[in-house]
């Protein structure tokens, strides 16, 4: 009777979960809409995948300075973030600046959210000079009365834009339980004193509206009442109806806070700048790599394996339904993350299996081995996944940029694959046992595994590791010597030129075109199509001042498509990853490896832990970077990527090797043996017990990255090809390293680690 009540609960589970793999498809691809049934739905795309609006401002003042520029970069930078973390900006010239928005269809409703970058004044209702200057209107609206030239020269104005240095629309909760939407704002140190005589003086004159009236371009964007002087630099406008009307008039105090007038001069939709194949090439490796990562794990673990198919394919449906629900805009950094996240998910579907195997090799029950399995197994995932999602937490409240979408889409990825690894997985595979999979040889048992002797070749690994990170050096300086640069840094961090060409007849396609400029100017490029208007954007690290190269181009185009001359314009631009980004970027790295060092220390009670996995971590990225100033790969945004998908590979495969130290030293606390042979032995034993799990987790990650390296296009190999050698070079290390750095540290300084 028993048995035939697991069956049934078995089948209906498995039923239950077949249904929510359908439902979860067909939500995916499809959403009902009222009025014009089912239409599919789309993750949105970063501007390298699929395209977006490009605008491009040009300063009023065409005497504006380098550094008003860099300044009103910077800014531009914030607000276009705003709109989407994997928006570029850069300069074009030295007086224009090109936004590029990603996913953007409309151009003009772009244009209108960002606004226009006119100037922003807090202005006294009634001012000192006795004139009204804003009046209350019969719509209920505060208008000007007098031009901002009259209102500026009677120092009416006592405040402009660039006194501010923050704004941001927020809601907050009152004592009461009540939201209250509001803008909060900050001011410089010289418009603190300001902000604090105007309102000070507002507060005194009764008599009059005191308001300090706040006015973009001309129109009263909103007229708060003031009570009393406000000092410290910090206030708040209140009153805001919604949550979205205070983001709007932050928006517009932000732009107003340029140090330059500026207005927008063209704005164009723009094709994808990987080129039409990179997403296609890149969803077709994904789906073969995850089919050979699926025939992988059945053909190792068996049953289980298949188990983790079907928990893989919940995983990626939930993990696409996120990203639809949260309007991720994905970019190639942002697959980075989902590749690191898949490699989790499966790493977490490996170390349960192997503890099974484990417990059915000491002669338990069916049963019994997949509950301990998943207990033991319980504490790796967690210590690995909570690590690198602190990472992901810190990237993504100290980046920009790149930086945030990859941040965004790993810290997705890793709260999913802890979920179907710990639930999904358990949930399935239980219901498997309750049909009748009960036998042992479904599941398999661990052989005797044969002790490693690791921590006896510290020598060796010392000199291999030793070598690479020496080659590494050299490289930096030789290339700082022949190329002016220890990297080869590419259009994203050294700029260039952009050279827009108008065809009388089709465009020609991006990979021909792609063709022409190597073959005139020995020079790679990204090239974009810009939408309904024959014509195409090339953007390429050769800076063309030199009238030799950009002639040579030119008569390319002329030669093969009959362009005239006068259809090709060529600007300079500056890197779109920024000084103030690369600055985030590293602070970031370095606080997300702080807290990981704590979470380790902390969690694991033993300092000799976080520092063997902080130096096994700086081992791998030198390595890495040795690679790319060996062959001198070109360093771009996806460098930012591979680097960050390093650390949390690392940091994974290194938790999970010190929680079988940990696991192995607590069942040795009565040991005899000397004190170093002791942690010696547990260190060789910790590693030969997973080792198999390193191998199978590297395998089935190089999978995917392998499959992206013959498929993709060539902007997708120079992020593969180095994410390739990474992962092979964590598995070395995390094997290699990081125990043999705890023994040294434990036997080297005892207590105090």
């Amino acid at each position: 009777m028993k048995e035939r009540s697991n069956k049934k609960s078995g089948f209906w589970g498995l039923a239950v979960i077949i249904l929510l793999l359908a439902g979860l498809g067909v939500w995916m691809f499809f959403s009902f809409e009222y009025k014009f049934g089912f239409r599919p739905q789309e993750i949105k795309r970063g501007l390298d995948l699929s395209g977006g609006v490009s605008i491009t401002y040009e300063t009023v003042d065409k005497n504006a300075t380098e550094q008003q520029m860099t300044d009103a970069l910077s800014k531009l930078q914030k607000r276009a973030e705003a709109f989407s973390t994997e928006s570029n900006v850069y300069l074009e010239g030295s007086q224009r600046i090109n936004v590029d928005i990603p996913g953007a269809k409309d151009a003009q409703k772009v244009l209108e959210s960002l606004g226009s970058a006119g100037k922003i004044y807090f202005v006294y209702a009634e001012g000192p000079s006795g004139k009204t200057n804003v009046s209350y209107a019969a719509d209920g609206t505060y208008v000007l009365t007098r031009s901002m030239d009259e209102i500026i020269a009677d120092g009416d104005a006592p405040i402009d834009g660039t006194m501010v240095s923050r704004a941001e629309g927020v809601a907050i909760k009152e004592e009461s339980g009540a939201i209250q939407n509001i803008v909060s704002l900050e001011f410089t140190a010289s418009g603190a004193g300001a902000f604090y005589d105007a309102t000070s003086w507002c507060a005194q004159h009764s008599n009059m509206q005191n308001r300090l009236a706040i006015v973009f371009d001309n129109e009263v964007l909103s007229c708060p009442g003031v009570n009393s002087g406000i000092s410290g630099g910090k206030a708040q406008v209140e009153g805001m109806e919604s949550l979205e009307e205070a983001q709007n008039l932050a928006t517009f105090i932000r732009i107003g806070a340029l140090p330059v007038e500026m207005q927008p001069i063209r704005s164009n939709i723009v094709g994808a700048t990987l080129g039409s194949r990179a997403l296609e090439t890149s969803l077709i490796a994904g789906i073969i790599g995850f089919a050979l990562v699926c025939v992988f794990m059945i053909i190792i673990y068996r049953l289980p394996g298949f188990v983790a198919s079907l928990s893989l394919i919940f995983y990626l449906g939930i993990m696409v339904a996120l990203l639809l629900l949260f309007e991720v805009t994905l970019t190639l950094p942002g697959i980075a993350g989902i590749i690191l996240s898949v490699g989790m998910a499966v790493d977490a579907n490996v170390i349960i299996f192997t503890r099974i195997r484990e417990e059915l090799a000491t002669g338990k029950t069916v049963r019994s081995s997949i509950q301990l399995g998943f207990s033991k197994a319980t504490s790796a995932i967690v210590d690995g996944n909570i690590t690198t999602l602190i990472a992901a937490l810190v990237l993504y409240f100290l980046g920009s940029g790149v930086i945030k979408g990859f941040a965004i889409t790993l810290g997705i990825g890793i709260v999913v694959s802890m979920f179907s690894g710990l639930v999904i997985t358990r949930l399935i595979l239980k219901c498997f046992y309750n049909l009748g999979a009960d036998s042992v040889g479904m599941y398999g048992v661990a052989k005797k595994t044969k002790t490693l002797k690791v921590v006896e070749n510290w020598k060796k690994y010392v000199v291999i590791s030793g070598a690479m990170i020496i080659i590494c050096i050299v490289m930096l300086f030789v290339n700082s010597s022949k190329i002016g640069n220890i990297l080869n840094y590419g259009l994203d961090f050294v700029g260039g030129s952009s050279v827009q060409v108008r065809f009388d007849g089709a465009v020609p396609s991006q990979g021909d075109v792609e063709s022409l400029v190597k073959s005139a100017i020995d020079e790679n490029c990204s090239v974009s199509e810009v939408k309904g208007e024959n014509a195409i954007i090339i953007k390429t690290k050769a800076f063309l001042e030199d009238e030799g190269k950009l002639n040579d181009l030119k008569q390319a185009f002329m030669d093969k498509y009959g362009v005239a001359e006068g259809n090709i314009e060529t600007e300079t631009i500056s890197g779109s990853v920024s000084d103030e980004m690369k600055s985030d970027a590293i602070k970031a790295v370095l606080i997300a490896t702080i807290c990981m060092l704590l979470y380790i220390w902390i969690r694991f009670k033993n300092l000799a832990f976080a520092s063997g996995a902080v130096i096994a971590l700086v081992h791998d990225v030198l390595v890495v970077l040795g690679v790319y100033a060996l062959f001198r790969v070109t360093v771009d945004t996806s460098f930012i990527a591979c680097m960050l998908t390093l650390v949390g590979y690392s940091i994974n495969a290194t938790i999970v090797i010190f929680d079988r130290i940990r696991e192995n030293l607590a069942l040795t606390a009565g040991s005899i043996m000397k004190k170093k042979d002791a942690l010696k032995d547990v260190v060789n034993r910790s590693i030969s017990e997973t080792f198999t799990r390193s191998i199978n987790t590297s395998l089935t990650t190089l999978l995917t990255v392998v499959v992206l390296i013959i498929l993709g296009v060539d902007s997708i190999r120079i992020f593969a090809i180095p994410l390739a050698i990474g992962l092979v070079c964590g598995t070395y290390s995390s094997i290699c390293l990081t125990g043999t750095l705890w023994y040294g540290f434990k036997t080297k300084f005892g207590k105090k680690a």
